[in-house]
């Protein structure tokens, strides 16, 4: 059994991104709720409330990164990195409780319409904090990208949604001064209300995934394929690859099945080869693979096959 593992990037450097967008967000509060103050947009407020929103999941997120990145222990010996997914979850339930008060307000302002006021200030307040809030979503992603983490690229598209966001009220504000019709600024609001229930269940959707140990994706698996094939053609097989995604850690296990008048060196060094073909295609992972010989039959058993709920592996 081999297991080898590519070292990682240091996690706790990470939180440097949770405090941009926790700055970011303190910010942009200020800014969208001096246009709500201004203007009486109940658009431009579902727009404040979003950024609240953005600041709690910006603080869960910094305090997730701070606990993934404490090392493994006799409790956790797989480590910490699953914490980044309760970040996820706590950050789409609060975009769905957000969601929830934007609607009330909307239908609110609908049976009691009111004009707004000093629209054209409120509006630049709104394009300055929404271009704020562009240019942190852009850092955080490349940041996520670099390092593979799902607390980082959640707040990212969090932050996106609230540019977006901005845009629809934006947008609705101007057309409001156009049309003198002050319905459309409630109605931009459950607009608003809409696009965030859509990103907080998919936040929630995919930071479940992770905490179920949902397979590596599609593109990864191909790739894991694709090096099993290169050996393949050596005469070596593969059984019972299992994959799965904890955070920014890849786990991998494969049974390699080599011939069985090989020394166990020549098997040893094959496997080492394996895996770091395996590393060079997706960068950071814990493989372990184990060696069977090819001629047993037994090698050929399933897992599963030979459990039963309480036994152990055989």
């Amino acid at each position: 059994m081999q297991v080898k593992k590519k070292p990682t990037s240091d996690r706790l450097s990470l939180t440097r991104f949770a405090w941009l967008s926790i700055m970011a967000a303190g910010v942009t509060i200020f800014m969208k709720m001096s246009a709500y103050f201004l203007t009486d947009s109940v658009g431009l407020l579902s727009d404040a409330i979003e950024s609240f929103v953005n600041l709690a999941g910006a603080l869960m997120a910094l305090r997730m990164l701070i606990l993934a990145a404490q090392p493994a222990d006799e409790k956790h010996p797989f480590g910490h990195s699953k914490a980044e997914y309760f970040s996820s979850v706590v950050e789409g339930i609060l975009i769905l409780v957000a969601a929830a008060g934007i609607a009330y307000t909307a239908i609110d302002r609908i049976i009691h319409p009111r004009l707004l006021e000093q629209v054209g200030i409120g509006v630049v307040v709104c394009a300055a904090a929404s271009a704020i809030n562009y240019a942190v979503a852009r850092v955080l992603m490349k940041a996520a990208q670099a390092n593979n983490s799902i607390t980082l690229e959640a707040d990212s598209h969090h932050l996106m949604t609230d540019v977006w966001t901005s845009a629809g009220v934006i947008a609705g504000v101007a057309l409001i001064e156009l049309t003198q019709w002050s319905l459309i600024d409630p109605v931009v609001a459950l607009l608003v209300a809409a696009n965030i229930v859509w990103t907080g269940v998919g936040l929630v959707r995919r930071s479940v995934d992770g905490l179920m140990d949902v397979v590596l994706p599609e593109g990864e698996q191909a790739s894991i394929e694709k090096v099993m094939a290169k050996y393949r053609e050596k005469g070596i097989e593969f059984h019972e690859l299992r994959t799965r995604q904890s955070a920014s850690y890849r786990y991998i296990s494969v049974h390699m099945l080599v011939p069985g008048f090989w020394a166990v060196h020549d098997a040893h060094h094959l496997a080492e080869d394996f895996e770091s073909d395996i590393l060079a295609m997706l960068g950071d992972a814990l493989i372990t693979t184990h060696v069977e010989p090819i001629d047993d039959a037994n090698s050929f058993h399933e897992i599963h096959e030979n459990c039963v709920q309480g036994d152990e592996p055989k």
